[in-house]
């Protein structure tokens, strides 16, 4: 790494876009690659290519929220990145992504590059991150997407480690990622929908009677969501808020659907997250899940799950799910997290025990039995009581209904689209408008045209 420092300079304590530092970090990646944080703009040279991605790859906040940024726009990032180096223009020029004085942009532009040493360069998460932490460099952490305060983060570390684990258990293969299908889905209008774990786990946005756009943000209808999920062989709904729609809608489309209802930004009970463990570990498709924004409920159960079957700890499951599908798990739900952990931890280790007792790994189900007694031990390591506790916000109890997930709805649904999204309901609408057009235009010229030049012809003659 190399490093100067040019006195005189101040730090803003806010950390936001004020910063008046006179300092420049400069790191080394690899041969050719840097990383560094300059706070004047650079010029590229003969045998230097600096670029910046701090107004391409932006984060799309709730609230005070900032990142990381999403699965996308990593694998945005690494084909970038990799195009360059692969450049015949740039062999023999040194690439150095640099961000700017901004610390927000600064953390999401490390993790970015944290994330291609791990993935790309066979970096281990702790010297991915000691590299970006040379010097006196530091970085602010992650927070969720609540309203107001925050005391539970997440840090660069973490979210390495999460990547590493995602590779290790197949989580994420850039090989196989579907860029467009990812983008296309992720937005409210088509369906606010992200796969958490590939053919395993689909979290989002609670379906309505009917699709419309109302109170600021879309709604879809069950039917909406079927096609995609026959296709993706999803098998399993698992709802967790209040009922907006008729299970029979999935169920007479050969879905199995449970209700497992708890309060809107509140933390499940030891029997819910029991039963939600036991529908996932029987079910034989994927599983898709949803609250009403299909964030902070949706997102800790699914991180309840993770927690147990692959040992991930609460922070590195917590930044996997928000890299997946960003705002999730909010508030309570975090430390909710952590104190689970080792418990998940326990259940998980005696799941796997028992799982290799049975021939060839068969009997899923009677397995499943077997962990009653596990699964009703709590942090505490007494017999859970289900206690039912003061629920910090209901379905209900707002003023006007208004719920943390109605809100978190909204700001995503009002949300600057691409131009060329189509939305989920439309794209029937948008192709058959398109075939009318081809038909109507086909008609036309090998029918009608020919007749009209007929009679013009005709006329002439006459």
């Amino acid at each position: 790494m190399l490093w100067s420092h040019e006195p005189g300079g101040r730090r803003d304590p806010s950390g936001g876009r004020g910063d008046q530092r006179k300092e420049h970090c400069n790191f080394s990646i690899s041969d050719r690659l840097c990383f560094a944080i300059l706070y004047s703009r650079p010029k590229s040279s003969s045998n230097v290519h600096y670029f910046s991605i701090d107004n391409e790859l932006e984060y799309e906040n709730f609230y005070a929220d900032f990142g990381p940024l999403n699965l996308a726009m990593v694998y945005r990032y690494c084909c970038k990145i990799n195009k360059k180096l692969k450049s015949i223009t740039m062999m023999r020029k040194k690439i150095i992504h640099f961000t700017g004085s901004d610390q927000r942009k600064q953390a999401n532009a490390a993790f970015l590059i944290g994330c291609y040493m791990v993935i790309y360069l066979g970096r281990t998460p702790e010297e991915a991150y000691r590299i970006l932490m040379c010097g006196n460099t530091s970085y602010i952490p992650f927070r969720d997407a609540a309203y107001g305060s925050c005391n539970f983060y997440i840090t660069l570390l973490d979210c390495f480690h999460a990547v590493k684990k995602a590779m290790q258990y197949d989580f994420l293969n850039f090989n196989t990622f579907n860029l467009d299908e990812y983008e296309h889905y992720e937005k409210a209008e088509n369906g606010d929908l992200n796969w958490i774990i590939p053919d395993r786990f689909i979290a989002f946005c609670g379906p309505h009677s009917r699709t419309r756009l109302e109170s600021g943000y879309h709604q879809h209808s069950p039917e909406a969501y079927i096609p995609y999920f026959k296709n993706h062989n999803v098998t399993t709904i698992i709802r967790l808020n209040k009922r907006m729609y008729d299970a029979k809608r999935f169920t007479n489309a050969g879905f199995d659907h449970y209700d497992l209802f708890f309060a809107d930004g509140s933390t499940p009970t030891d029997a819910i997250v029991k039963e939600f463990l036991d529908i996932c570990e029987n079910a034989e498709g994927a599983i898709a899940v949803h609250c009403k924004a299909g964030l902070g409920r949706t997102g800790t159960l699914i991180a309840c799950y993770i927690m147990k079957h692959y040992r991930m700890t609460a922070a590195e499951t917590i930044a996997w799910v928000r890299i997946c599908r960003p705002g999730s798990v909010i508030g309570p739900q975090q430390q909710f997290l952590v104190m689970k952990q080792a418990s998940l931890w326990l259940e998980g280790d005696y799941f796997r025990q028992k799982l290799r007792g049975q021939e060839n790994g068969k009997h899923r189900a009677a397995v499943s039995k077997l962990l009653l007694a596990v699964d009703d031990i709590s942090i505490n390591g007494v017999e859970n009581q289900d206690k039912q506790e003061p629920e910090l916000y209901s379905d209900d109890d707002e003023i006007h209904g208004v719920t943390q997930g109605d809100r978190l709805r909204a700001l995503k649904s009002r949300r600057q689209s691409k131009t060329n999204a189509i939305p989920l309901t439309c794209s029937l609408a948008v192709l058959t408008s398109a075939l009318c057009s081809v038909v109507i235009w086909w008609i036309v010229c090998d029918y009608i045209l020919p007749i009209l030049l007929f009679c013009l012809d005709g006329f002439r003659t006459q």
